[in-house]
Formats: structure tokens, C-alpha cells, sequence
């Protein structure tokens, strides 16, 4: 059976110019979103809070099971094997205002599972509004000021919009993690996200009529990039700014690690005994650090050096005394688009959350979705 409920908390459209009434319309523009909650896994408990309808790919009912109970759903062959049914692909389809269970934890929405490799892959199909509910949670601290809080689901909204538009044509829209956005179904629900993803109702950002790549990060350490200087072409609307992110715990960090160590991890150096960036950003971001040990040379990207130590960002300096190497580093991520701790400084400062967001996506335009 599945675990008790906890803590439940009871495709086509244009964008138009937000304007400032007071209050705003109720929106009509409802958007599904895909997310993969699970991936090539070899087998899924999944369930329902209330009775769901069991479906096949074609969209044919195989059956229904009852709610708060849940089963093991497995590989058989080029089959799914789902209680007493099998096929290609299944959908559970919980009834009224039920939730699915998928793996760990409770879900909104509908889920589709279909054969990924040798495992199954497990997609949440939901609201682009109530997928916000546990997103804003999931990347922001649910206590910081509202305006903080707007500002993480006008910036989580666009950037789903835009993987949408981008994944069109593949299984899924975003994943889970922080390589698109952190998502943990009803688990990081709060009123607070609630009550800061119904005030922005479908508000995005925009640029020229279209809807922007809206990056965010937890920290710059005291400035945002220039996009470009980190991964792209120019993009007018990720400039580099002034953050506003002091209070940040990881606004300045450092690390240590010993020379010898080091060069394990690097291969092919020996103990290191020097490190020199060789390229690096405006804002000092290493975008080549050269190695130097005692059995050789190699020059290593900073990506390449912050997951080889696991560092919080490539906005660092190093130094290298008695055998250990010393980092010391400022901020968390990679330093384009919003900062989350800078938005939360900005909001404690009273600056509202349409500032924020002109602030850090630059020359963009705050719109709301509308219906046909």
C-alpha cells in the first residue's frame, strides 16, 4: 500500500502585453507540461490517492485501481507489465482531485509510463501552474518575501514555456533536476508558493514577442555574466549585472584539497605545484586553468575543475602552500540570468518583483499568457 498522504494542499496560446488593473483576470490559457520524474528505471511503484483509470497508448481503458493503493510496474519483454495488463505503454489517470504516486513521493496530474531502453520512463503530465506550486518551492527558500518568491515563478514559468517549445518533438519537455529545473511534486509545496505562483498567474518574460531563456542561479558572487562569456552567442536579454546576493551563505566559500590529491584527480601531472587561468571572464570565472605538476602540464576547462572538486562555481582563486592547495571561491552556479539570493536581497530591500526580474533579464518584457 502506498504511505499516507502528508501533506496534500487542497496548448495553445499568444501573449499579450501585461497590463496593470489592480488585480489581474483569472488565466484561461492551461498548458501540459512532460516532465521525465523517472528515468530508464528497471522497475516503478507507482499508484493513485483515488480510484484511476488505466489506459493503454491508444487511449483504450484496460481497467481501474482503486485509491491509496499502489503496484509494481516492470519490463516484460518489449511489454509493460502493470498488475493484470500489459502493454506498450500506460497511462494512469487519477479521478476528481486524486495525485499520483510515482517512485517516492505524491505527484499532480497524470502520469505516462513507456519503455525507455531496457527500464521505463515515467512522465508527469501537469499544469504548467501547478507544476510552479512545487518548482518555486523546490529552487527558492519558501520563507523569503513574496516578491522573491514572484519573481522564482515568473522566471521558473518562462523557462519551462521555452524547454516546451525547444523539446517539442522528444518524450519529454524537463527533468527533475538542476539540469532544467528542481521539481519534487507535492513535497515542496508550500503556501507560500502557492500564494506567489497565483499572484503572477501566466506572467512571462519576453523579448521581441517571444518568450526568453530565462536561466537563473542561486548566487553570483557579486555579479551576473554576460551570457555569451559563459556558453553562447550575445543574447541582449542576459547581460551582466550588479547582484544584490551578500546574504547569501555561499556568497563566498573556500575549499582545500591536497597537491597530490589534486593531480590524481586532474591524471597525468603528478603532484600539482602550480595553477594559472588562462582565459577567464570578465567577471573572473575561470574558463581555462592551466596545471601544472611535477610529471607534467595539462590545461583543463573550469567546468572540468569544478566537478572534478565538486566546487560551487569557477568564480575562483587558488593557491598552493605546504603540499595543499587552497580555493576560495564566491557564488553558486554558473552566474547568468536571475540570482536567487540576489532577488532575495532586492526583496527584503522592498523592490518588487517586476523590478527584479527587468533587473536581472535585461531589455525583456513582463506578459501574460492568454488564450486564442
Amino acid at each position: 500500500m502506498l504511505r499516507p498522504l502528508r501533506r496534500l494542499i487542497g496548448h495553445s496560446w499568444v501573449l499579450s502585453g501585461l497590463v496593470w488593473l489592480g488585480t489581474l483576470a483569472p488565466a484561461q490559457a492551461a498548458v501540459d507540461l512532460r516532465v521525465a520524474v523517472r528515468q530508464t528505471t528497471a522497475n516503478l511503484q507507482v499508484g493513485s490517492s483515488t480510484n484511476a483509470l488505466i489506459r493503454n497508448g491508444q487511449g483504450q481503458v484496460l481497467g481501474e485501481i482503486a485509491g491509496m493503493s499502489s503496484f509494481a510496474v516492470g519490463r516484460q519483454g518489449n511489454q509493460l507489465a502493470f498488475d493484470r495488463w500489459r502493454a506498450t505503454e500506460v497511462w494512469i489517470e487519477p479521478q476528481g482531485d486524486g495525485y499520483v504516486w510515482i517512485g517516492d513521493r505524491w505527484y499532480r496530474g497524470r502520469t505516462q509510463l513507456r519503455q525507455s531502453g531496457n527500464g521505463i520512463l515515467a512522465i508527469n503530465h501537469v499544469d504548467l501552474e501547478d507544476y510552479l506550486y512545487s518548482v518555486v518551492g523546490a529552487e527558492a527558500i519558501p520563507s523569503w518575501p513574496q516578491e522573491a518568491l514572484k519573481a522564482q515563478a515568473v522566471a521558473a514559468r518562462t523557462y519551462a514555456l521555452k524547454k516546451r517549445s525547444e523539446n517539442a518533438g522528444k518524450p519529454y519537455d524537463l527533468d527533475t533536476t538542476t539540469a532544467t529545473q528542481v521539481y519534487k511534486g507535492l513535497n515542496s509545496e508550500y503556501s507560500t508558493t502557492h500564494a506567489a505562483v497565483n499572484a503572477t498567474e501566466s506572467q512571462v518574460m519576453t523579448y521581441n514577442g517571444s518568450v526568453i531563456l530565462a536561466v537563473f542561479h542561486s548566487s553570483s558572487g557579486g555579479h551576473t555574466e554576460n551570457v555569451e562569456d559563459i556558453w553562447s552567442q550575445p543574447l541582449p536579454y542576459l547581460r551582466g549585472v550588479v547582484d544584490y546576493d551578500q546574504s547569501s551563505p555561499v556568497y563566498q566559500w573556500s575549499k582545500t584539497i591536497s597537491a597530490a590529491r589534486l593531480g590524481e584527480l586532474v591524471g597525468g601531472v603528478g603532484t600539482v605545484k602550480q595553477l594559472i587561468p588562462q582565459r577567464a571572464t570578465p567577471q573572473g570565472r575561470v574558463i581555462t586553468m592551466k596545471v601544472i605538476g611535477d610529471r607534467g602540464t595539462k590545461n583543463i576547462s573550469g567546468d572540468q575543475l569544478r566537478s572534478l572538486l565538486e566546487l560551487r562555481s569557477t568564480l575562483i582563486n587558488a593557491r598552493i602552500q605546504q603540499g595543499d592547495v587552497y580555493i576560495y571561491g564566491k557564488g553558486f552556479g554558473h552566474g547568468v540570468g536571475m540570482s536567487q539570493w540576489g532577488a532575495n536581497g532586492l526583496a527584503a530591500q522592498g523592490i518588487d518583483y517586476q523590478q527584479i526580474l527587468r533587473h536581472y533579464y535585461q531589455n525583456a518584457t513582463i506578459a501574460k499568457l492568454t488564450p486564442r
